[in-house]
């Protein structure tokens, strides 16, 4: 294994954030006395906890690893983390590591450890009543009248497969930086919610009506087929109509331009009031883009995986500039950036981070150009 993987397991590992592979290839790593001391010296180096580890009682450590054990469900895991108990220095190396991070968490831990801010997804109701999503739910959803229009499946809205006889009600999601979320409409198209993403839409489409919907920030759709009612994504720069397909719709207030990717079927784009003259078609691979300010739409082909691996979790950085690269960070995180490097702010990179905790990015960075940073909790300040 090479020097990187391992500081990336290992992070990921303290972080609460390694699956089950990971978990056991960091333990075969640990069974080398070598391995234990770079583990050891780079909890040292990157997480302040020297006293920490050289003050940890071991006893403490076997209690936090049966609790840990005992929370699992999946024998493998169990299986797999009683070997531990072989391997005396892997165990107080790394569960002392956890349990400092524990810690940490409550206040007590050194300033150099990110702490991202956690903030709520709000649903804002038809009838003017506001409710705090959490992820971890399983519950009905209902209207002003107490009936059920839909459910919540932890991490996703589900509205009833229904249409409308009266007037449209419309319900808002705002989903905030550092988290993501889906909702499935009342037709049955999927949309993938980005960090920092608004959705308006309707509880129910109205029969013999065009299907709307308003967005501000980043979505990947998976629309319903429906030849009689054409769906349209309604943002302040552009507007995309379609009957049935998948594409992402780029639209955050602080880009310099809307782009919009089309992974399968056809759609058109269009500015303001749709006429024959004003449309422009994408067909799959195609990314149509306008300037904030501009009447004209263009496009180009392009590699659509660059722009929708954000449904999995993945940040994919090509010919970004490091400025635009702290930006996603920001939303992806729900961190704050200071960056007092401008230079460093115009330089372009290329980089892939598949579900790494933020102290991976960073360090990644750190490593590969030299980029020195300062943390204080929640805000990165590049020097």
């Amino acid at each position: 294994m090479t020097i990187k993987k391992s500081e990336r397991l290992i992070v990921k590992f303290i972080t609460n954030q390694a699956s089950q592979e990971e978990i056991e290839l960091l333990t075969e790593w640990l069974k080398e006395e070598e391995n234990q001391k770079v583990f050891k010296d780079f909890i040292k180096t990157n997480y302040a906890i020297d006293s920490a580890l050289n003050t940890f009682d071991s006893t403490e450590v076997r209690k936090q690893l049966s609790e840990r054990i005992q929370k699992e469900n999946n024998v493998f895991y169990k299986r797999r983390f009683s070997s531990y108990y072989k391997y005396a220095a892997i165990l107080v190396v790394a569960i002392g590591a956890m349990y400092f991070y524990k810690t940490w968490n409550s206040n007590q831990a050194a300033s150099n450890v990110i702490v991202p801010r956690v903030d709520e997804i709000v649903l804002d109701l038809g009838n003017g009543g506001t409710e705090i999503i959490d992820p971890t739910d399983a519950k009905n959803v209902t209207d002003k009248d107490g009936n059920i229009i839909g459910k919540q499946e932890k991490n996703r809205l589900v509205y009833n497969k229904t249409l409308a006889n009266g007037k449209l009600v419309y319900n808002t999601l705002k989903i905030p930086y550092g988290r993501k979320f889906e909702v499935q409409l009342s037709d049955g198209t999927i949309v993938h919610l980005n960090a920092g993403t608004s959705l308006r839409y309707p509880v129910q489409f109205v029969k013999n009506q065009n299907r709307q919907v308003f967005l501000t920030g980043e979505a990947f759709f998976e629309v319903s087929k429906d030849k009689k009612h054409p769906f349209t994504v309604n943002t302040q720069e552009v507007n995309v109509e379609v009957l049935g397909t998948k594409f992402n719709v780029d639209t955050y207030t602080d880009n310099i331009s809307s782009d919009i990717v089309l992974v399968e079927g056809k759609v058109s784009l269009y500015k303001e009031k749709k006429t024959n003259q004003n449309q422009v078609f994408l067909t799959p691979g195609l990314k149509g883009s306008t300037l904030k300010g501009q009447n004209t739409i263009t496009t180009e082909q392009v590699n659509t995986d660059y722009y929708t691996a954000w449904v999995t979790g993945s940040l994919v950085f090509k010919n970004a500039s490091f400025d635009n690269i702290i930006k996603k960070l920001e939303r992806q995180y729900n961190v704050t950036f200071i960056n007092k490097n401008k230079t460093l702010g115009k330089e372009i990179f290329n980089a892939r981070f598949d579900n790494e905790p933020i102290e991976v990015v960073l360090k990644y960075f750190s490593d590969s150009y030299a980029i020195d940073y300062q943390i204080d909790k929640d805000r990165i300040t590049i020097k």
